[in-house]
């Protein structure tokens, strides 16, 4: 999967895991190297639970989601921000950090590699129960349990303008193959190679995809470039909240090119495995919406309110936290 903090959700098929640097320190300044071991409740209560986030925003609200319904299920709780994957995935082994909300496909592979090896064959696919389940073998290996997925996904996107997918008719990227047009896309460099991007845009749909642009996923400067005319497509989100201030809209991934990346918990089993946890988390992923996830990015990213704010205030809306 590509997506932005891809070097958080997107270098998994990369095959290049980092190893956690001795007393590596989190955001909030605590070493993680101090949070290994007993979680039982030593100081006072059910014990500390210590959610992992990556560091784009979706995952900063999803854990302070996690968080703050863990503190009134009784857990002592605080939230250490990584970078990515590479750092919290082996954080989360150790049992230094506790949870993390992670994404089906993403982690099904990214796991995948480190076992096989790079460019091992896939194991995710555009179906969630065949995804989850192929997670789970991987995962539990390694001392992690992972929790049931939701509804919500966070998967690659394209989007063009408004203007362009009027003219030509555009609602689906079938639509796009269709209309023969040429288009220069802006995404990562990887997209150069990655099945997701051009060669399944190429393959599956048909798209005349005639240079990549490389400015990033989803970043303003790839969506700006869009808008302004010098690109015609561009490799974002399905959360993404900021399209329609670049006159943007998605096109219906209609051939489902895009693995299943349902949103979903995954817990250290030793440290954070028991029934009451999960039960906890499970309260939010059954409710939690693809479209929700676009509710909460804008608050962070448009109306520029802390995560920690914007997850009470779901939570609240919903019913699943102490006001």
């Amino acid at each position: 999967m590509i997506k932005k903090t891809r070097t958080a959700r997107t270098a998994v098929v990369a095959g290049t895991v980092l190893a956690l640097a001795t007393g590596l320190t989190a955001c909030g300044g605590e070493s993680l190297e101090s949070k290994g071991g007993d979680k039982s409740g030593a100081s006072g209560g059910k014990g500390e639970i210590v959610i992992g986030s990556a560091g784009f925003t979706e995952s900063k609200v999803l854990a302070e989601m996690y968080s703050k319904i863990l503190s009134d299920a009784g857990y002592k709780t605080s939230v250490q921000t990584l970078a990515n994957r590479e750092l919290y995935e082996p954080a989360l082994e150790k049992g230094q950090i506790d949870v993390v909300p992670e994404y089906a496909s993403t982690l099904a592979e990214f796991l995948n590699a480190k076992k096989n090896g790079p460019n091992p064959k896939p194991v995710a696919s555009s179906d969630a129960d065949t995804t989850v389940a192929a997670l789970k073998k991987l995962a539990e290996p390694r001392g992690l349990k992972v929790l049931p997925a939701g509804a919500a996904t966070d998967q690659n996107a394209f989007a063009v303008t408004k203007e362009f997918a009027e003219r030509y008719k555009l609602k689906t990227l079938s639509d796009l193959g269709r209309s023969r047009q040429k288009v220069r896309l802006a995404a990562g460099e990887e997209c150069e190679t990655r099945v997701f991007c051009k060669p399944g845009l190429e393959k599956t749909y048909g798209i005349d995809v005639t240079a990549i642009d490389p400015k990033g996923v989803g970043t303003t400067q790839a969506k700006q470039a869009v808008k302004d005319g010098t690109d015609q497509l561009v490799l974002t989100t399905t959360t993404d909240a900021t399209l329609d201030n670049f006159g943007l809209v998605l096109l219906a991934d209609d051939k489902k090119l895009q693995n299943a990346d349902n949103v979903l918990p995954v817990v250290n089993a030793k440290s954070a495995g028991d029934k009451e946890i999960a039960t906890a988390l499970g309260k939010l992923t059954s409710v939690l919406t693809t479209d929700d996830l676009i509710n909460v990015n804008r608050e962070v990213d448009a109306e520029r309110k802390k995560p920690v704010d914007v997850a009470t205030a779901y939570l609240e809306s919903k019913g699943l936290t102490k006001k």
